[in-house]
């Protein structure tokens, strides 16, 4: 993965498909629950996020799990082994700046 800062809606789409494939709703109400309700992916910011990712090969179009019954209208996105591994380099970004963060805040003597 490069060193770029991956956006925040992208890293939240990736980790609401690492355990199973989702349709777009679904990723929402995952984002939604994970958070608390604090961050809601609007359709622009959702179906934006799934579009780039979909261009990266991060995530994949994927039938169905068994036991959805697909009408056919609702799109199933995957991650792909690349997703994964930029959805890893993220968090791991991330912990360093947690890190960083915490060591010069402590360093103030301000929490």
């Amino acid at each position: 993965m490069p060193d770029a800062t991956l956006p925040p809606a992208e890293f939240r789409v990736l980790l609401a498909l690492v355990r199973t494939p989702k349709h777009g709703h679904a990723i929402k109400l995952d984002v939604l629950e994970r958070t608390g309700g604090r961050v809601e992916l609007g359709p622009g910011t959702l179906y934006g996020a799934l579009k780039r990712l979909l261009q990266r090969e991060w995530i994949v179009e994927v039938d169905p799990p068994a036991g959805e019954g697909g009408d056919g209208r609702r799109r199933f996105y995957a991650l792909t082994p690349e997703g994964r591994r930029a959805a890893e380099g993220e968090a791991v970004r991330l912990r360093e700046l947690v890190d960083l963060a915490n060591r010069e805040l402590g360093a103030t003597g301000r929490p």
